[in-house]
């Protein structure tokens, strides 16, 4: 659902208050309250046309309050959601608007179906996730919005989808950064459902290494972007990002990784959202 707010409507503040006082004999208090709470920017929902899967993909867009200047250009941040999520994950558990704001960026939330792990899958002609998201969804946001720099990041799942997306496609990313990355899918060859995506481990071990963001730090080089690789004590993935750590430091590409206390949860998620958009933040401005 699209969220209206008075002040993109051109209201003055000095009659925003008035038009409040008026509306609460009107509507419920709490609808009020997130009515303003979002006064800030403004959330669009999207979608769109896939040709790759021949199917129609949503998405959340968050535009800062600033972006009503029409002659500037905006970085953008396509922030991807983890297994068994969907477009509307982060904005259910963080106050988008807000970050849009505080960080003058896009924030871009799209659609990478449940168990995608955003790559084209050889088995599956409905799930070509890595042509839609570079061949179809970026130059779309292109054409769509002012865009500057573009940066891409995400949880688990996403979190090797951003890398994966990034490694693959350079010329396209300004900085990349992932938060407890599944980035070895041979962690489980049962779980998560990837298997329906590349086939069963057994039958194709080499499908299972070669997407696997870990064994992909060779197609990188020192100058291609900045990038960003985080993950909790506590979390399953976490000797996974430090083999990619270690594997990034001998190859010789410069990035920032950092480990924080927390798990695999939404808790340690919304705490880290901060330190990725600032990230790229102080990389866009360089």
């Amino acid at each position: 659902m699209d969220h209206f707010n008075l002040k993109r409507c051109g209201i003055p503040t000095s009659q925003i208050s008035k038009i409040a006082t008026s509306m609460k004999k009107h509507i419920p208090i709490i609808l009020l309250h997130v009515l303003f709470q979002l006064y800030g920017g403004i959330i669009e929902t999207v979608s769109v046309f896939s040709t790759a899967m021949n199917k129609n993909i949503p998405a959340l867009v968050v535009l800062p309050d600033s972006y009503k200047n029409e002659s500037i250009k905006f970085p953008i941040i396509i922030l991807l959601h983890g297994y068994g999520g969907n477009y509307l994950d982060w904005s259910n558990h963080s106050n988008l608007v807000d970050k849009a704001d505080q960080f003058n960026m896009i924030i871009f939330c799209p659609d990478g179906s449940p168990n995608s792990w955003y790559l084209d899958s050889p088995i599956d002609p409905n799930s070509q996730y890595e042509t839609f998201f570079i061949d179809e969804l970026i130059p779309w946001i292109r054409e769509s919005y002012r865009m500057g720099e573009i940066g891409i990041t995400g949880l688990s799942m996403g979190g090797h989808g951003s890398l994966y997306l990034a490694i693959r496609h350079p010329e396209l990313f300004n900085a990349v950064s992932s938060m407890s990355g599944g980035v070895d899918l041979t962690y489980s060859t049962v779980k998560w459902e990837i298997s329906n995506k590349i086939g069963s481990f057994k039958s194709y071990p080499e499908r299972w290494m070669e997407n696997s963001v870990v064994n992909m730090v060779h197609l990188l080089n020192e100058t291609d972007f900045p990038i960003f690789v985080d993950c909790g004590y506590d979390d399953f993935f976490i000797e996974n990002n430090r083999d990619l750590h270690q594997k990034l430091i001998e190859a010789k590409i410069k990035h920032r990784y950092a480990e924080k206390p927390g798990g695999h949860n939404w808790n340690y998620w919304i705490s880290a959202l901060d330190d990725h958009l600032k990230f790229f933040q102080i990389n866009f401005t360089k």
